[in-house]
This record gives structure tokens, C-alpha cells and sequence, in this order.
């Protein structure tokens, strides 16, 4: 078992201070049943609930697997390492005033350092942390109320916020928590290791966790496979902007791929779930834990009420879900079942012809939860001033789920209207008890799009570095050389002798040509000159001017210090901000993710044929955007941005008529 293992399955405790807050750890070890020994360290010998303490940890009568730190910071340093020194599993360092507190303290990261150090290979969680509560070992180091509950199993969850772990462990929406981790600083112990340490547990079925912000791209790669070789799901609340996306104005792929797009696109490549809100975070992790991921993005909807079907269909779209047309085989199974009064659809309203026939409502229910039916939703809003006659309800989908098989959860639209008692039932029967209709459809997105498949780790970001613009004409050559087409270009001088038109003329040394007026298009040879000469600026670009474009696509990339190098596709030209039509990716991608990606944009249409109009070649198009990721991934150390837009696509080629790259100088 590993250190971090030991320190969140310790087999005794050490709490060293006094106070309520060390006090308050006692009693709820007590309360909840820690069946292993519990030290007190406070220099007066004081009792906490029947516990006398030793003066100090010299004392004890055996080293600690996990000990709660509830002293200053300068004290929980010289502690660290004196149970460093004993060999002691980890430590919950409680004291504020270190990495955090630096807008107030300039002393917090010296602090912070010597904590670290002083710690070696001992574990601590911290330090301005809350520590851990284990609920299936009944061990917990937390000075502060809770709401966790002895559970045999359930979901992990890891936060660096104390109070939102709190908070999450006050749901009462029947979800089993195993562990709740506080994190803090993660000054030395960082998630990623925590949860790799949590996915030894056999009794963890999800790891929920977070997240502020990614720290060593290397761990969370390698917690990835790890979890997906132990088959354990992870769902990530990934919150916070980077300055990047506010800041960075060059490009348009800058203010379109900041951080965000970059987090959502290492947690995809890592097969890690995401969700944007508290309440979603809860449900999912619920669904995970009952039916874990879904083998099919298609629902099933089961209501009483023509309104809650159609609510059910609604929100349900823009989704990736979808709500199959009934089957021959299901369709004579609810004739039978329900007669000729009920229309047969799904979603379905099956009326109230059967209910109190616990037997019927499951004949009328179970065709529904077919084997191509991802989740089955029976929605069912428990009322909270008699529930009696709805007893049926939980029956008969208890029924369901045991004869199909198959995922089922009930679902209350109004989060409150699921009893924590029947809630309790359901779980404990396999099916999963849902709060909220907007929720549980969410939920069932993320978990539809799980796989256990986790890409290679992204190209490291790397140190940073002052990028300049190079001139469009340098863009282009150094893209060119890397296999991307480009428009045949004019000597100024001479004119373009060889081709008759029509051409295209730009002012060179702006990144922005067109709010410039830097840029003409469909420029015939007689007015060149005349064109040329209006151009603000002091250099002139002429170019061939690409006809028969179907689409024009942005392709740029963006180095994010956070997540490596954000490849973004999407709809290009001098709208691209406008129509906000992006997919990000990190590098490398292969040609099959980066096709994948093209084909989940808006304008997709355009590049396939739209209304009669020719193709583009989408084998040109991907060969281009592979031929933008080979040129990054050689300048690796010296890229900050590249930007073709647009790239016309025609049905022959893909050309980048426009380039911009922000290049650092090669090192010497």
C-alpha cells in the first residue's frame, strides 16, 4: 500500500492541537465508528472526549498512519518533519498563511517551501486543507460538521475547496460517498496522485473530482490509464478562466481557444467526463456509480403526461442524445400491454390506465428498456404531502430494472420531489434516483460519451517564450514547407505576367487586414497598379486569388502554458468570431480525430455538399491542418501562435489564403 493509501486508510490517528476544531475530529471518529486507535498531542496533557493527551509526539505510544496538524504554520513545519522522521504514513497540514495568502504575506511561498521540504516523501495534504473523510473505513481527519454516512462502497470525491467539499457531503440525493478529500494547496501531494492512490480501493466506483487547475499534465495522464485499466470512470467540474483567453488578441484562434477550450480538450483526449455545475456533478456521479457509463446515447421516456413527454424530448435537444423511434417488437409488446387508447412514441405518455397494478405498469414499461435503449427514464415525481399511491411506481421500475436488465433510473423534474427514503430504495435495488429532469439528461450525455480509451499525453507546452509576427509571406513560406498549399504569388515589380486574374492584394504587417482595409479581393490585372498603390502600408502582397470555394475554415494553434499546444478548426473568413464554430483539440491528433472534430462543427454541411453545391476534399483539408501540427510540433520550443484563416477548401485543394505565425527567434 502506498503512502498516500496509508494516510487515507489509516489505521490510527494522531490529532495535535487543541481547540474545537481537534476536538471536533475525536468525537466524529467516535460517532462514526473508526475502529482504530485515536492519539491526542497537546502540550497540557488535556482529555478530548475520554482521550488523554501525551505532551508531544515523542510520546505516542506508536507512529501515527495519519496525523491531523491543527497548529501554526511555523509549528506544522517543525512537526512535519519530525513525523517525517518517524515514519509516519502522511499529515493534514490545517494551517493557512502559506502559497495562498501571498497577495497578503510575501513570506507564504518561502513557507510553503520549507514545508515541503520538510516533509521528503511523506505525504500531506495541504497545506490551508480540511484533510479526509473515508466513509467505508469509518477514518476521518476533518475539524469541521459533515454529512457523510458509513457506506460499504461509492464515489471519491477531491476538491482543493474545504468548503465545497463540505457542502458536497450535505447532498441528500441517496449518493454514497466513500471519500471526501480535501486538497488545499496540493503544495506536494497533488490530486492526480491522490487519485491514483483512491483507485487501489476496490470499493471506489467513481472518482469525481474538482478542479482548479491541471498542475503536471504526466500525472493526470497516467491517472487516466491507470482508471481506465481498473475500469473506474472519472467526472471532472473543471472551473476557472486563464488569463490567456483574456489577454492574447493577436489571433482570432487566441480569443476563441483561452484555457477552457484547452482543458475541455485534455479532458476528452483522457476519456475524463465534464460537467459545468454542482447539482450535474452529483447526478452524474450517481449515474456512474449505479449503471456506470452507458453503451448507447439513446433514451427511453416513460410519463403519465403528454407535458412531461414533451419536456422530456426538449430538453433532451441540441443533445447528442436521442430518443429512438419505437420498434415493431416494442410497439406490439405496449399494445398489449396498455390497449388501444395509448399513442405508442417515445418518449411515451402511457396515461394512467394501469396504475396501482404494480404487474401492468411493468409489462406496460419494461419494451421500453430494450437492449438499444441506453437509459430508460421513468419519470416520477414523488408528492411530498402523501406518497402512498405512488408506491406502485417504485415497484413496478424496480421490476423493470431486474427483468431488462438494463440501465433505469426514475426521475423527479423538481429536484425535491424525490423522497430520500424512496430514493434510498431505488439505489439500493439498482436503480438510479434522479434529482432534476435538466440533470439526469445531462447526466446521461456524459456518461454516453465515456470511453475507456486515453490518447498519448499532449505536447508539452514548455517554457515560455516572446514570440514576434513574422510577415505573411514568411508564414506562408514556412507552412509551405510543411506540405500546406498556398495561393502562387507576384512579383510587384513586374507584374503577373503569366496569369490573367483575378487576383487578391494585401498590405503587409497587420494582423488584422480587412478592419485595415489592407486587404482586396477579386482585383482584375488592368487595376493592380491602381490597387496597389491605395494598399495602407508600405509593403504590397499579390497574390492568385483562390475561386470555387465551398467553405472557409479557420485552423489555428494556440500554445496554452496550462495544456500544451490548443489545436482549433472551425468556420473561417471574417466571421469566424461571430459564428463561434470551433473544435479544439491538443497536439498531436491523428487525421481520424482531427476529421471527427471537423465533422462535429456547425458548417460541416458545407464541406460534404450543401444544396447541390460541389464537395470540398476533405482528405486536402485534414492533410492541411496535419500539415500546421507537423510544422508546430518541430518549432515546438518556439511557437506561441499559428492561424491560417481562411482556408479555402475547394473541391479539388485546400488552401491557406491568409497565415499568421508568432514565432520566437531560433535559440543559439
Amino acid at each position: 500500500m502506498s503512502d498516500v493509501s496509508r494516510l487515507l486508510r489509516p489505521k490510527s490517528i494522531a490529532v495535535v492541537g487543541g481547540g474545537a476544531w481537534c476536538a471536533q475530529i475525536v468525537l466524529q471518529c467516535q460517532q462514526m465508528g473508526f475502529s482504530g486507535d485515536i492519539w491526542v498531542v497537546h502540550p497540557k496533557g488535556i482529555e478530548v472526549h475520554g482521550i488523554r493527551a501525551v505532551p508531544s509526539l515523542d510520546d505516542l505510544p506508536g507512529c501515527p498512519d495519519a496525523v491531523f496538524l491543527g497548529v501554526n504554520r511555523f509549528l506544522t513545519i517543525d512537526l512535519v518533519a519530525q513525523l517525517a522522521g518517524m515514519g509516519a504514513a502522511g499529515a493534514v497540514c490545517f494551517a493557512s498563511g502559506f502559497s495562498e495568502a501571498l497577495a497578503e504575506d510575501d513570506a507564504g511561498a518561502d513557507l510553503q517551501a520549507r514545508l515541503v521540504k520538510a516533509a521528503g516523501a511523506m505525504p500531506i495534504l495541504g497545506p490551508n486543507c480540511y484533510g479526509f473523510i473515508n466513509a467505508v473505513d469509518q477514518a476521518l481527519l476533518w475539524p469541521d460538521q459533515h454529512g457523510c454516512v458509513p457506506v460499504d462502497r461509492g464515489v471519491a470525491v477531491l476538491t482543493q475547496s474545504s468548503n465545497i467539499a463540505i457542502n458536497l457531503t450535505m447532498q441528500q440525493r441517496a449518493l454514497p460517498i466513500a471519500y471526501m478529500v480535501a486538497c488545499g494547496n496540493m503544495a506536494q501531494t497533488s490530486q492526480a496522485q491522490i487519485a491514483m492512490a483512491l483507485l487501489d480501493d476496490p470499493r471506489v466506483t467513481v472518482i469525481g473530482l474538482h478542479i482548479e487547475g491541471f498542475g503536471d499534465i504526466a500525472e493526470w495522464h497516467a491517472l487516466a490509464l491507470k482508471a481506465a485499466s481498473k475500469g473506474i470512470p472519472l467526472l471532472a467540474l473543471k472551473v476557472g478562466k486563464s488569463e490567456q483567453a483574456q489577454s492574447a488578441t493577436v489571433s482570432h484562434t487566441a480569443s476563441l481557444a483561452g484555457s477552457d477550450a484547452g482543458a475541455d480538450a485534455l479532458l476528452r483526449r483522457f476519456g475524463i467526463g465534464r460537467v459545468h455545475d454542482v447539482p450535474t456533478f452529483l447526478e452524474t456521479l450517481k449515474l456512474l456509480h449505479v449503471a456506470g457509463p452507458l453503451d448507447a446515447p439513446t433514451l427511453s421516456s416513460i410519463s403519465c403526461s403528454g407535458g412531461e413527454a414533451s419536456l422530456a424530448a426538449d430538453t433532451a435537444h441540441g443533445t447528442s442524445l436521442s430518443f429512438p423511434a419505437l420498434q415493431d417488437d416494442q410497439k406490439q409488446a405496449l399494445r398489449s400491454a396498455l390497449g388501444p387508447m395509448v399513442a405508442l412514441s417515445n418518449p411515451l405518455d402511457y396515461n394512467t390506465y394501469v396504475w396501482r397494478d404494480t404487474d401492468a405498469m411493468t409489462a406496460a414499461w419494461l419494451p421500453m428498456a430494450a437492449d438499444h435503449i441506453g437509459l430508460t427514464l421513468l419519470i416520477v415525481d414523488y408528492p411530498h404531502t402523501d406518497a402512498t399511491d405512488w408506491v406502485c411506481a417504485t415497484d413496478a421500475a424496480i421490476a423493470v430494472r431486474e427483468a431488462s436488465g438494463r440501465p433505469v433510473a426514475v426521475v423527479a423534474t423538481l429536484p425535491e420531489l424525490m423522497p430520500q427514503d424512496v430514493a434510498a430504495q431505488l439505489m439500493a435495488a439498482g436503480v438510479v434516483p434522479m434529482n432534476g429532469l435538466t440533470e439526469a439528461i445531462a447526466a446521461a450525455q456524459v456518461a454516453a460519451a465515456l470511453t475507456d480509451s486515453v490518447h498519448e499525453a499532449p505536447l508539452p507546452a514548455g517554457d515560455d517564450r516572446d514570440g514576434a509576427l513574422v510577415s505573411e509571406r514568411d508564414a506562408k513560406t514556412m507552412l509551405q514547407s510543411f506540405g500546406v498549399s498556398v495561393p502562387q504569388v507576384f512579383d510587384t515589380a513586374t507584374g503577373p505576367e503569366e496569369h490573367s486574374g483575378p487576383f487578391v492584394v494585401k498590405g503587409v504587417g497587420f494582423a488584422h487586414k480587412s478592419e485595415m482595409d489592407a486587404v482586396r479581393l477579386n482585383v482584375a490585372k488592368a487595376d493592380l497598379d491602381a490597387v496597389a498603390a491605395d494598399i495602407p502600408g508600405d509593403d504590397v502582397l499579390i497574390e492568385a486569388m483562390v475561386t470555387g470555394a465551398v467553405a472557409e475554415l479557420l485552423v489555428g494553434v494556440v500554445r496554452d502554458p496550462a495544456h500544451g499546444f490548443v489545436l482549433t478548426v472551425g468556420a473561417g473568413g471574417v466571421m469566424t468570431e461571430i459564428l463561434q464554430d470551433t473544435q479544439s483539440l491538443l497536439i498531436p491528433s491523428d487525421a481520424g480525430t482531427i476529421k471527427t472534430a471537423l465533422s462535429r462543427l456547425k458548417t460541416f454541411p458545407l464541406l460534404t455538399g450543401f444544396r447541390g453545391k460541389p464537395a470540398a476534399d476533405l482528405d486536402a483539408v485534414v492533410a492541411a491542418i496535419m500539415g500546421v501540427q507537423s510544422f508546430v510540433v518541430a518549432r515546438h520550443d518556439r511557437i506561441e501562435e499559428v492561424e491560417i484563416n481562411p482556408l479555402m477548401c475547394t473541391s479539388r485543394a485546400a488552401i491557406a489564403a491568409d497565415a499568421l505565425i508568432k514565432i520566437s527567434p531560433e535559440r543559439t
